[in-house]
């Protein structure tokens, strides 16, 4: 054999070699971070601030003088150009669907505020301070006495939700019913930053940040353990919360688990290769293929990089403007619940939802200008010193249950799961439903919660 052959084979085989180590080292599974459970995100020094540990009560107390205010934008609307001709949702929100939305606004919605406000102000909500932020949360507690049937539950809203999320299920969750033997004690905070709770001083408060607060805000509570329910940011942060504090957290349900460690992102690619090897045939489209899912994605996240680039500079044009407001939020609940509802004139936006229960939400935004500090939340989340930190890598035995809706934006399937929830015991699919599940779908998702909590429930009881 010449030289010039062995030193190719010589060459090859260090490559090769220098591929399955970095291989390893990308795949190695990782130990739970160390944490700083006191980390301060408020204004000011830390050395000046003294936490009260108080849980105050709170209403939403916004008079005619702050209606009147709104009222009187909602009568200035900008001459908005005509959609074009067929375009419907495909060019965004069509203007005419958004006249009609800002007119049913102003003219129906505001005149019954006294009756929407006592509508958000239905169940018992409280502050509480938490490493320098003022935390806003609803908390139920249900009409039993005996702790073995209380099971505490905090869920969490994402981006552009908030808690108006899940009123509709909190009330089946409270209550005795024939398909549990128990009833769940409900939280739902505000993100920091979202709606009622106050927004970080500090840079860096991050999904991981947030899991924190959110541990802390149950600690607060009295709860050593509980289950967590996640949808959008809230699937991270509670994913998040099943992986630092695996003691704690006796299950972790979602709708949109995620595995974005390195192993997980190349089985979705060599799942692509042979679908029905890796998911049953009937719901190889919730999946693949995968680049069509993939230009979907991208079709439908160009906020995303403006909200991780410029999140203060989005947040100004649309901060205190209800129009802006109402096309930017809304033109998600219409294409992120089914996309094709982009071919809608309407937008499919009353199919499942009432324009009350959307403009609840828009409400929550406008009132409190917290629209630019929700968005702060990409920019913490998208940049090289995060994400670097592959919190995925580190695997939870915690017991995990994957409620997938049909028209969810972001799906995995189990084998890229289940190396980072190694105990997922429950992934349904369902034929409808899509990124807002809570709100589309109450029923169906309380059902699935439901059947996981079950499964855990006579454990956790013995």
């Amino acid at each position: 054999m010449g030289f010039v052959a062995r030193f190719a084979i010589a060459g090859t085989a260090l490559l090769l070699g220098l591929f399955l180590k970095q291989c390893r080292e990308l795949t190695r599974e990782l130990p739970v971070p160390a944490l700083d459970t006191r980390e301060f995100w408020g204004p000011g020094s830390r050395d000046k601030y003294d936490e009260s540990i108080k849980v105050m009560p709170f209403e939403l107390a916004y008079g005619k003088e702050v209606i009147d205010e709104l009222k009187a934008k909602l009568d200035k609307v900008p001459n908005l150009p005509e959609p074009l001709e067929g375009s419907n949702f495909e060019y965004g929100f069509n203007s005419k669907r958004l006249h009609e939305i800002l007119k049913y606004w102003r003219s129906d919605y505001l005149e019954r505020w006294d009756e929407r406000q006592k509508f958000l102000n239905q169940f018992p909500q409280f502050k509480t301070q938490i490493q320098g932020l003022d935390i806003h949360f609803i908390h139920v507690k249900p009409a039993v006495r005996n702790p073995k049937r209380i099971l505490p539950l905090i869920l969490l809203h994402g981006w552009p939700g908030s808690v108006r999320e899940f009123y509709e299920m909190i009330p089946k969750l409270t209550t005795r019913s024939d398909e549990k033997e128990y009833v769940f004690e409900v939280i739902v905070p505000s993100l920091p930053g979202y709606g009622f709770s106050q927004a970080a001083a500090k840079q860096g408060l991050s999904p991981a940040k947030i899991a924190v607060i959110m541990r802390n805000l149950m600690a607060r509570l009295g709860f050593s353990k509980y289950y967590v329910h996640g949808g959008d940011w809230g699937s991270i942060v509670a994913n998040l919360m099943a992986t630092f504090f695996q003691s704690e957290v006796l299950g972790v349900h979602s709708t949109m688990c995620m595995n974005n460690a390195p192993i997980g992102q190349l089985k979705n690619v060599i799942g692509s290769l042979a679908p029905t090897f890796v998911v049953d045939p009937e719901h190889v489209d919730y999946y693949f293929p995968f680049l069509d899912r993939m230009k979907l994605l991208l079709e439908e996240t160009g906020y995303m990089h403006i909200q991780a680039t410029k999140p203060d500079t989005i947040g100004a044009a649309l901060t205190g403007n209800p129009v802006g407001l109402a096309a930017y939020i809304l033109e998600k609940f219409s294409t992120w619940t089914n996309p094709t509802y982009r071919y809608l004139p309407d937008g499919g936006l009353e199919k499942y939802f009432s324009l009350d229960a959307l403009l609840d939400n828009i409400m929550i935004y406008y009132l409190t200008d917290t629209i630019t500090t929700s968005q702060r939340l990409y920019s913490e989340a998208f940049n090289i010193r995060e994400l670097s930190k592959d919190y995925d890598r580190t695997p939870t035995k915690v017991p995990a249950a994957c409620c997938k809706f049909r028209y969810e934006l972001f799906q995995q399937t189990d084998w890229a799961l289940k190396d980072h929830l190694q105990n997922l015991i429950q992934s349904n699919h369902y034929p409808d439903g899509g990124h807002f599940g809570a709100l589309q779908l109450p029923d169906v998702l309380y059902a699935d919660i439901v059947q996981f909590v079950n499964r855990l429930y006579r454990r956790e009881d013995q």
